[in-house]
């Protein structure tokens, strides 16, 4: 189950993923539970909290494919910011527009702890900047731009 705002989970920081729990059952059900819920809600972006997890596990839709992303990181942003109308599983019903980044570089370990690096730009970057947000506690409705 996806869960929703006020949940006080939403709110903690997630914890990194060591090297050695990568491989365990623990990590492999929960990304198989996220691709199931991301599925089931037809979404872009997921984080582990929003299942219930606090660990630092992140979904995100990538050239048409759902890939996993375990302790995320934005090493580089672009001064240049854009902002589309956001939204999130965890705040059914509310939408609103959040300056972000409009280009950033993530690194990240993938299912089989390997280390990736990647450049990301547009709505890609933008769901990135959203997960990895949701890894520290932190809401899209709490950047909401206001006019």
């Amino acid at each position: 189950m996806i869960i929703v705002y006020p949940d006080k989970l939403l709110r903690q920081k997630s914890s990194p993923v060591k090297p050695e729990e990568i491989s365990g059952p623990e990590i492999k059900k929960l990304i198989a539970d996220m691709r199931e819920w991301i599925k089931k809600a037809d979404g872009v972006g997921l984080a582990a909290v929003q299942i219930g997890a606090l660990k630092r596990v992140i979904l995100v839709e990538v050239d048409g494919e759902l890939k996993v992303f375990i302790n995320p990181k934005i090493t580089r942003k672009s001064w240049k910011k854009t902002a589309i109308e956001e939204g999130c599983l965890s705040v059914p019903g509310k939408h609103g527009y959040v300056n972000r980044s409009e280009k950033i570089s993530v690194k990240a370990l993938d299912e089989s702890g390997k280390e990736i690096k990647l450049r990301a730009a547009g709505v890609p970057a933008i769901i990135f900047q959203h997960e990895i947000d949701h890894l520290e506690g932190i809401l899209f409705i709490d950047k909401i731009w206001k006019k």
